[in-house]
């Protein structure tokens, strides 16, 4: 799943997870999603390669939706809207 960077959700908090491994991306996004009210966006951005079939997994897993996922040069990112 990948979106024009043109069309990027507003964040209403942001995790820098850069140069984490899993699962550390994971656990730091989770916190945060824990700080936030439900329908609110999370972004996340990721080096590691591994991020964007981890945080497909999560999504569907704690029923989080995955909004966005963009690759770029230097990793990922990742838009999760808290249910």
């Amino acid at each position: 799943m990948t979106t024009p960077s043109s069309a990027l959700p507003d964040a209403d908090l942001e995790v820098d997870a850069s140069g984490l491994k899993c699962p550390l991306p994971i656990l730091r996004a989770k916190k945060a999603l824990a700080q936030l009210e439900s329908g609110q966006m999370l972004k996340v951005v990721t080096t590691d390669p591994h991020a964007i079939s981890d945080f497909q997994a999560f999504a569907r897993q704690t029923g989080n939706k995955l909004e966005a996922q963009i690759d770029t040069e230097s990793g990922a990112l990742h838009f999760l809207r808290r249910r």
